[in-house]
């Protein structure tokens, strides 16, 4: 009756499901899974979209663990650390840890991995993740210490988040590009089969060690398919052809709340989403550069509407371009702009559009949001067009200054410090797109301070910059709705990271 049930509630959405098959997930303990985007390059340090993050945590392993609980830091391959001055850490590292392919973890892997990708010439693709490292050296097999560029107050949490450690030797053998084709990591999961822009197999790793504050997986296998359509992956779960899906869009979520063989959890995360203008001499869309035009965008778009209608429980409208639980992360003092459609016509006319002007605008993700958007400037007379891309071409797109206006999201590497989110977009790296010297002198003075006091007055000047000359539109945290079979035990976390390793069924 169920599987009628089901498939009668679907035919009512307009969506076509097969019949239901055996619940297969849980009949051999794994657990099919599929994300919309598909990762760049599976090595983590070569990709940053959200699918890598998480395929990364469970593959390979880094130094130290945050508990997402409580945010306490724990020794994960390394035993122990402590900080020997502002620039020098030192790691006692743990012994008797293997890698996915035999080889044994020591200061090697830490040093060659560290010296390798805070090289420029690695073109690491989020250089804010490793941009800050001079040097790691060994002391002995099991001993290492690294030196910080400049000091770099937020260097723990990025040991203990995108900073993974690979194996040296094959590594050093393969590079990046090998290690995308036949991944090797340390985790609680190895890859095992990888079809590129299609799936990935992870399975349990049976030799994962016991001391990791990861716990050991009790999940057999994860099967993971890029499926861009959320149609589609609605359908499969469904039709039981998927047993978890994220990023759910809130009208689907609230119907699949519904169906009694699913259950549906939200939260908010520290990914925000905004929009940025390009400003810089070749841009393709020189109204922009008129600040009357900028803030017209800002106050054409009703973000409390939006949160409300379309993104969901666990959303907050934002006023500056961070995470509000970051260190730094301030909107004190920053221009404001209310939703005000007349207003924001009357800018444009005042800037000499009174007809209004035709942009293209960019987005890689949460379309039914973009198009909110698009119909908002759309009634202040900004027509735009659509170029919805892989995040890969989206990227693309900005880095060479091709962009007009782009609608995208961050989730900082679930780093909380505002190193890992402001800066990338406004301290004249490669997604920077305005380039102001005094907001970039403001974000490194922030990046580079052991004052906590003047790491926050940096942040806050550089953020009310950004805001008051209107260089982009922040607009609101994203929660998460997550969609998964009823009999799968898991929980959601602020990080955005669903940790397969703790999952089971019931």
């Amino acid at each position: 009756m169920a599987g009628k049930w089901i498939v009668g509630f679907v035919l009512a959405l307009g969506v076509f499901v097969a019949p239901l098959p055996a619940s297969a997930g849980k009949a051999d303990n794994s657990i099919r899974f599929a994300y919309d985007q598909a990762p760049e390059n599976v090595d983590p340090y070569f990709n940053n979209v959200r699918i890598g993050v998480i395929i990364g945590q469970h593959v390979w392993d880094t130094l130290i663990y945050r508990d997402p609980q409580t945010n306490e830091y724990k020794g994960q391959l390394a035993e122990s650390w402590k900080q020997i001055d502002d620039r020098t850490y030192e790691f006692m590292l743990r012994q008797g840890v293997t890698f996915h392919n035999g080889d044994e973890f020591d200061a090697d892997d830490v040093v060659y991995t560290l010296n390798f990708v805070s090289k420029p010439e690695s073109k690491v693709v989020t250089q804010t993740n490793v941009s800050w490292i001079d040097k790691a050296e060994k002391i002995d097999k099991y001993h290492v210490r690294v030196t910080t560029k400049k000091v770099f107050p937020a260097a723990i949490e990025y040991f203990a988040g995108p900073v993974v450690i690979h194996p040296h030797a094959y590594y050093e053998k393969v590079g990046p590009k090998g290690q995308n084709e036949k991944p090797v990591g340390s985790g609680p999961f190895k890859v095992t089969a990888y079809s590129p822009g299609k799936s990935i197999t992870l399975e349990r790793n049976p030799a994962y060690f016991k001391a990791s504050p990861k716990a050991q997986a009790k999940i057999n296998r994860i099967d993971i398919r890029f499926i861009p359509d959320r149609q589609t992956q609605l359908a499969e779960i469904l039709s039981d052809g998927l047993d978890f899906i994220m990023s759910v869009p809130k009208d689907q979520a609230d119907q699949l709340q519904a169906v009694p063989t699913l259950q549906v959890v939200s939260g908010e995360t520290m990914r925000i989403v905004f929009m940025q203008m390009n400003i810089l001499d070749n841009t393709p869309a020189p109204a922009l550069r008129d600040e009357r035009v900028r803030r017209a965008i800002n106050h054409a778009i009703d973000r409390e509407a939006m949160v409300k209608n379309i993104v969901g429980a666990g959303s907050r409208p934002l006023a500056t371009i961070c995470f509000p639980t970051q260190v730094g992360c301030t909107d004190e003092g920053a221009a404001r702009y209310a939703y005000d459609p007349a207003k924001a016509k009357a800018l444009l006319a005042e800037a000499g559009f009174a007809n209004g002007l035709d942009l293209d605008i960019v987005a890689y993700r949460e379309r039914n949001q973009t198009e909110a958007i698009i119909g908002y400037l759309k009634a202040v007379g900004i027509r735009t067009n659509l170029r919805f891309l892989q995040y890969a071409a989206l990227r693309d797109v900005i880095t060479s200054g091709k962009a007009m206006l782009t609608h995208q999201t961050w989730g900082s590497f679930s780093v909380n410090d505002t190193s890992a989110s402001t800066p990338n977009y406004f301290a004249f790296r490669a997604e920077d797109i305005t380039r102001d010297e005094t907001v970039r002198d403001l974000l490194n003075k922030g990046d580079n301070s052991v004052d906590l006091a003047t790491r926050k007055d940096a942040y806050k000047g550089a953020l009310k910059i950004i805001a008051d000359k209107a260089y982009a539109v922040p607009l609101y945290s994203l929660p998460v709705y997550y969609a998964a079979a009823a009999a799968l035990d898991f929980k959601a976390y602020p990080d955005e990271l669903p940790r397969f390793w703790e999952m089971r069924y019931k």
